[in-house]
């Protein structure tokens, strides 16, 4: 009975041992499961606070913006610091000419970058190397620098004061970022598959938009929303190449809510700038499925 048992106790002890280390490994999967949320929330809340602190300030009256102890929502929430902002300002006419940079710089810089990256992919030509190397040299030159010369042939080539001074300088600055992303796209892609398009008969031009065009989808839509919103957001050239009031963009629009020594409109400024945030956060909530797409995935949709 004795050499039976003991194996016995000893095959339970085991089990026994194995179950408190199943029970800790959970604990700590827990533990760390927990610790992580919380750690995603903080940060979550750090990112989203601001956004949040400006569309209060935008639904406050005067009387609760200008208080000593900050008012976490507000008591009587009114619309009357937008009506101030969009029409008491003209806030339309400055939404319409940036959404119109904003469209044609997306656009133009996405169609001239799928090329060039496509050149650069795909052809073997001399000073590729050396094309390349200057393509990431324009990214590292600051916008300061380049201001004064951009101003000058603007103004020489007679686009001083209008909004296509400003498509131009904006794709140039979006092209170089555009182009080395989507050249990783194009040399992931065997050539076999366009070779095998044109054997059924498509042209190289089918070919590219029938097979390659699907396979960068994901690498098109993150370029576009870099350039969008380089577009959208930049506030340095457009002060400077535009003078007419009827052709300002938002980001000067925005400007005007500043008063000197200190008497800012808050609540109007606030106001306009939830307004102004609102396209790009729709622009990246259509798109977001593309950007998130792999080109294996893109590869098998097709």
């Amino acid at each position: 009975m004795t050499t039976v048992s003991e194996p016995l106790r000893a095959q339970a002890t085991r089990r026994v041992a194995g179950r408190r280390r199943s029970r800790r490994r959970l604990t700590r999967r827990t533990v760390s499961g927990v610790l992580l949320t919380l750690a995603a929330l903080l940060v979550a809340a750090f990112a989203v606070f601001p956004f949040y602190w400006m569309v209060i300030t935008a639904l406050k009256p005067s009387s609760e913006i200008f208080t000593r102890t900050p008012l976490w929502w507000p008591h009587h929430a009114t619309f009357s610091q937008f009506r101030s902002a969009l029409v008491g300002q003209g806030m339309g006419r400055y939404f319409l000419n940036t959404l119109i940079v904003a469209g044609c710089t997306v656009v133009l810089s996405t169609i001239a970058a799928g090329l060039a990256a496509l050149a650069v992919s795909r052809l073997r030509f001399r000073f590729r190397t050396s094309v390349l190397v200057l393509v990431l040299v324009v990214q590292m030159v600051p916008l300061e620098a380049l201001v004064i010369p951009l101003f000058i042939m603007m103004n020489q080539a007679g686009l001083y004061n209008t909004l296509a001074s400003l498509v131009i300088a904006y794709i140039t600055f979006a092209l170089p970022f555009a182009i080395w992303m989507l050249k990783g796209f194009y040399d992931a892609i065997p050539t076999e598959l366009e070779d095998a398009a044109m054997v059924d008969g498509c042209t190289r031009v089918g070919a590219y938009w029938r097979i390659l065009v699907p396979l960068v989808a994901p690498g098109l839509v993150a370029t576009s929303i870099f350039a969008f919103i380089e577009a959208w957001n930049e506030f340095l050239l457009a002060l400077t190449f535009l003078q007419d009031d009827s052709k300002f963009t938002l980001p000067i629009a925005l400007n005007a809510f500043i008063g000197v020594e200190g008497q800012t409109q808050w609540g109007p400024l606030m106001a306009a700038s939830a307004v102004f945030t609102l396209p790009v956060l729709v622009f990246f909530i259509l798109v977001q499925k593309r950007l998130a797409g792999g080109l294996v995935q893109g590869a098998v949709k097709t």
